[in-house]
């Protein structure tokens, strides 16, 4: 194995650094692209509920003073790149005075539960479903199944968890339909509470990973075909080894290094359809929450939760590039002697 070079370690950090500069700045100027400001907003909608505020204008030009609205956006940029590196966000624009991270920090494990058991259960089922289909050992029996298990894969995440709520919480009646646990249990560390929080889980859980699976068991069939021919599989055949050895050792191990950097390169779009799942189910995680933030325009929550999606996103990726000599020693990052 020639292994990682310092250049090489080096280049994907800069790489890195550079997307989440990158994704950073993108997250502060597309909310400022739109019309209108938050504070206007938040206003507008107090005179809704009302009919009068008094001394509006005046409430307005203070908040914005407040929150630095009214500085010059290179100011306004600088301020936002500092609060970053410190992952400090300020206040609520919406829920003055309450920080910004305590109404992020409650609802990152409801996602990051959520999504890692999804991501690990789409994968490892596609990967597998996939496989068993391009293998040439598979019984036809089951090859005449799994493609039924990729019905659903051309469905969007939250147009399936419409379907699952009509189906198992208004006309099956089995499961909730919404929320992270149901009003009348006491969060707690006990049986009674994680049962609830499971049982709360299922349909959200159920919509990602059936809608997902389908693009990673497409995937794993096209590269277990390859892995057919090759050399070392039909070897491993002829020795008499078991199927199940050949099948994972010999088969899934050699084709899985392309699936898994499609994987690391799929977990943004696997964190956005779980924002939207998330909504559809008042799920109380990162997603919900972001989707409140947007509608309020509060500036400081929406920045939280997407340069938190942006870094789980590019660490992924380059923990995958710094692994795959691991996974598969053929692999070598050293340069080539010059002919």
């Amino acid at each position: 194995m020639g292994g990682l070079t310092k250049e090489y370690v080096l280049q994907r950090v800069l790489m890195w650094f550079l997307t989440i500069w990158i994704g950073v700045t993108l997250t502060f100027a597309i909310p400022r692209m739109g019309k209108g400001d938050p504070v206007s907003v938040i206003v507008s909608r107090m005179m809704q509920r009302q009919g009068y505020v008094e001394n509006a204008n005046e409430i307005i030009e203070s908040y914005k003073r407040r929150f630095g609205l009214n500085d010059p956006i290179m100011v306004q940029y600088i301020r936002y790149l500092g609060n970053v590196v410190r992952f400090d966000y300020g206040y609520s624009l919406t829920r003055f005075p309450t920080p910004a991270g305590e109404i992020v920090r409650p609802a990152l494990p409801w996602t990051l539960g959520l999504l890692i058991v999804a991501s690990t259960l789409s994968f490892g089922v596609g990967v597998t479903v996939g496989a068993l289909m391009g293998w040439r050992k598979t019984p036809a029996w089951l090859q005449n199944i799994l493609p039924a298990s990729l019905t659903f894969t051309s469905i969007p995440y939250f147009m399936f968890g419409i379907l699952l709520i009509f189906v198992f919480a208004f006309w099956l009646k089995i499961l909730p339909a919404t929320g992270g646990y149901s009003r009348d249990v006491d969060p707690a560390f006990n049986w009674t509470f994680i049962s609830d929080v499971l049982q709360h889980a299922i349909l959200p859980l159920f919509s990602i990973v059936v809608t997902s699976m389908g693009g990673w068991a497409l995937g794993m069939r096209g590269l277990m075909i390859g892995v057919n021919n090759e050399d070392y599989f039909l070897l491993a055949q002829a020795k008499g080894l078991s199927p199940t050895r050949v099948f994972f050792r010999y088969g899934i191990r050699n084709a899985i290094l392309p699936a898994l950097t499609a994987f690391a390169l799929g977990l943004g779009g696997l964190i956005s359809g779980s924002t939207l799942v998330e909504w559809i189910f008042a799920y109380p995680g990162t997603g919900y929450v972001l989707y409140r933030s947007i509608t309020a325009l509060d500036y400081s929550v929406m920045q939280n939760i997407c340069n938190l999606m942006i870094i789980i996103t590019a660490t992924g990726v380059l923990a995958l590039d710094l692994l795959n000599p691991l996974i598969d020693p053929r692999i070598t990052f050293k340069k080539s002697a010059a002919s």
